[in-house]
């Protein structure tokens, strides 16, 4: 039986063996927000060896008074600025905000599960 992630009060389980054939759907597809905090910023910058100021002018913009990651379109989708689809993922993996990590266990999705299904092909029933 393969591997299959659960939390509390999840309606869903999650098989991250998917990853490996999604082509990187959570990081990919509409516009939106990874938002990041002063600690995420500093575990980024620390893991690409750059400065903070280096890291929020070449990958992050303001948005309100959070930063976000950028995104970069590529044929009318968009996808993370840190996605690299020559290898199927994520150049920050190790140093990833918690957003990225708690993926696919978003509030947003306990009563989305459909929608949830149709981003990500890991989503089983439990």
């Amino acid at each position: 039986m393969q591997n299959i992630v659960t939390k509390e009060g999840f309606p869903y389980g999650f098989m991250p063996s998917a990853c490996a054939t999604c082509g990187g759907k959570c990081c990919t597809g509409e516009s939106g927000y990874i938002h990041v905090n002063k600690t995420e910023m500093e575990r980024i910058a620390a893991f690409l060896n750059i400065d903070i100021e280096t890291l929020k002018s070449d990958y992050l913009y303001k948005h309100g008074y959070k930063y976000s990651i950028k995104e970069r379109e590529v044929e009318g989708s968009f996808e993370c600025v840190f996605y690299d689809a020559k290898q199927d993922g994520c150049m920050i993996y190790a140093a990833r905000p918690v957003q990225c990590r708690t993926f696919p266990f978003w509030e947003y999705y306990k009563n989305r599960v459909d929608e949830l299904k149709n981003e990500c092909p890991g989503i089983v029933d439990v």
